[in-house]
């Protein structure tokens, strides 16, 4: 009790040890970062709201609250939390059945959703169930990666193209807009977009001092001010509401809306985590950082909690602004927090030359942030060593392009889930002989096997899932050769055993028992051999039948095989002791020595 909340504590703590261990030297990165992240930010946070049939204000209130609350509490160095495309959809999709967009009732209720969808993600990191995203692969964050790059960059060809194309088209509708629309194409803005491109490859090139997405914007827009193209048709941000965020009133006490919105924030909350932790992971994989998945439950948990709350809506990790803030150098989780508190400095002071920023610029800015995540590196090494890992790479790829992003992910694991299915309910089961130095144990098909004794390695876990495969194996190894009475099985690969498996051995010992032969096995781990004792497996196998590895074909020579026939019929002369048989032997006299006597309890492994 007292160990869970210690773990409790250090999970609500985060702030304090990121604060106290912060490396001075890391605040004017940081600084940089926090600043470009937040120039992206703005807009996002408009638009978002505008998806998800909300005032533009929830969604400042929004990326305020969650950026600095996600980084304070999270893991990552680099995973932006705040308004989302894809929450935004989410929202409005659970929302529009229930009221009337844009009506008082909706944004509470969009509040109250986060509240709940938060609640929910906290509980899950609080009761340290964040092992739930190990089972995102590494196959499925590369895909998910590559096509949320793509997505994102076709999603700004609207703003550098000044085209009426939706970012709800996806890519294949965002595409195919495009192509209608080719000869609408704005230039003045087409300009500004390949020139914010084209600058910040340059500067990031010669220099990391001050990001290359902060340069752009900063020059791109003074030459969009210079040559007046507000006047040509260039579209700019606009002046902004100024965030001041103040407690909201939620309908907390509505059991018959909590009722209803319960299902779907269980919904966002699963999907906000997998799509926020698949995010972190990407970006890890850059940076090399080492994450704590519980820690980012609660990190996403209190900022959807802080969003609902101080008037916002369901928040998540963002692919792109999380790409940026890596690109633009952040070195520690601040930069996310400096990105929100700049907002309000930014809305508040700057908020006439904000007013004029291009759409062009960012959306430039952006594309290359996406692009830069691609890592077609790593693609191709998951294509040629994997092809397991490949088919679900691809898959999720495809996925991100065609469906939407949280579908796209949830098939990506699922598929991951599949196929660790499939691998760990087919083990390798294959009969092994000694090579020809008597030292290791091969699968040599080549060879014939030893009449009287089978030697089968087993390398995976003796679990449900696993058993008929195994089982099956077994069965067609032994049918091969009917004179093999006995049974040796090397365990040493097997690290977990249930009841099934249990229930497998037994059906095996019986078997062979009525073929006139035995059951033995070696090298079998403490864990397992433990769990065979508590099922009492053990005392129906005998302890005697657990040998040594060195010295187990030696003890089956001595007391069970053959050895009249070993020396006078067999050729094959498999195993060492075949070579050494003398032309006349005494009368078998050695008794078996077992590698755990019968008066003592199983304490040790083999």
């Amino acid at each position: 009790m007292s160990a869970s909340l210690s773990t409790i504590g250090q999970l609500l703590t985060q702030p304090l040890r990121l604060l106290r261990g912060y490396p001075r030297t890391a605040l004017h990165d940081d600084l940089l970062a926090g600043i470009t992240v937040s120039l992206v930010l703005l807009p996002q946070a408009l638009a978002f709201s505008l998806l998800a049939g909300l005032p533009p204000v929830m969604g400042l209130y929004t990326a305020l609250v969650a950026a600095i609350v996600g980084s304070l509490w999270g893991s990552s160095s680099h995973l932006h939390s705040g308004p989302t495309n894809t929450a935004a959809i989410l929202t409005f999709t659970v929302l529009a059945p229930l009221f009337t967009v844009g009506s008082a009732e909706f944004s509470a209720a969009a509040g109250l959703l986060a509240l709940l969808a938060g609640l929910i993600k906290l509980l899950l990191g609080l009761a340290r169930l964040g092992l739930l995203v190990n089972f995102v692969s590494d196959a499925v964050a590369v895909g998910f990666t590559a096509g949320a790059g793509l997505l994102i960059i076709v999603n700004q060809l609207a703003p550098i193209l000044r085209l009426p194309i939706a970012s709800t088209e996806g890519f294949v509708g965002g595409l195919g807009a495009l192509f209608h629309q080719i000869t609408a194409v704005h230039l003045p803005s087409l300009l500004l977009g390949l020139g914010t491109i084209l600058m910040v490859v340059i500067w990031q090139r010669s220099t990391r001092r001050i990001p290359g997405a902060l340069a752009g914007v900063i020059l791109l827009s003074l030459v969009a001010w210079l040559f007046g193209m507000e006047r040509h048709g260039v579209r700019v941000m606009g002046t902004l509401p100024v965030p001041l965020p103040t407690l909201a009133i939620l309908p907390i006490f509505d059991l018959e809306l909590i009722g209803k919105l319960a299902n779907a924030a269980l919904a966002i909350a699963l999907i906000g985590l997998v799509e926020a932790v698949a995010i972190a992971r990407a970006i890890a994989d850059h940076s090399r950082q080492r994450l704590n998945s519980n820690q980012e439950f609660v990190g996403q948990g209190l900022a959807c909690i802080g969003a609902g709350l101080f008037g916002g809506y369901p928040c998540s990790g963002s692919f792109n602004r999380s790409a940026l803030s890596y690109q633009a150098g952040a070195k520690t989780a601040l930069a996310n927090a400096i990105s929100g508190l700049f907002l309000i400095l930014a809305v508040a002071l700057f908020n006439p030359l904000l007013a004029h920023i291009p759409l062009a610029v960012l959306a430039g800015v952006l594309a290359v942030s996406a692009w830069s995540m691609i890592d077609l590196r790593r693609m191709v090494q998951i294509w040629r060593t994997a092809p397991g890992d490949a088919s679900i790479m691809l898959v999720t790829f495809v996925s991100t392009l065609l469906l939407p992003l949280q579908f796209a992910i949830l098939l990506g694991v699922i598929l991951s889930l599949g196929y660790h299915l499939l691998r760990t309910s087919r083990p390798r089961v294959v009969a092994v002989l000694p090579d020809a130095d008597y030292k290791h144990w091969e699968d040599q098909q080549s060879r014939l096997p030893c009449p009287q004794l089978a030697v089968i390695d087993i390398a995976g876990d003796l679990y449900f899932g696993a058993v008929n495969h195994i089982e099956e194996a077994i069965e067609t190894i032994l049918s091969r050769n009917p004179g093999q009475r006995f049974l040796l099985l090397r365990l040493h690969s097997v690290q977990h055993c249930d009841i099934s498996g249990i229930r497998m051995l037994e059906r095996l010992r019986t078997e062979l028992h009525a073929r006139g032969g035995a059951l033995y096995m070696t090298r079998v781990r403490d864990t397992v051999l433990q769990y065979m004792q508590r099922a009492g497996f053990l005392d129906q196998l005998g302890p005697d039948h657990l040998l040594e590895a060195d010295r187990a074909i030696q003890q089956l020579f001595q007391q069970q095989l053959d050895r009249t026939f070993c020396r006078d019929q067999c050729t094959r002369r498999v195993f060492r002791e075949c070579q050494t048989l003398a032309q006349s032997m005494p009368p078998n006299t050695t008794e078996l020595i077992p590698l755990f006597p019968r008066d003592q309890p199983v304490s040790r492994g083999s």
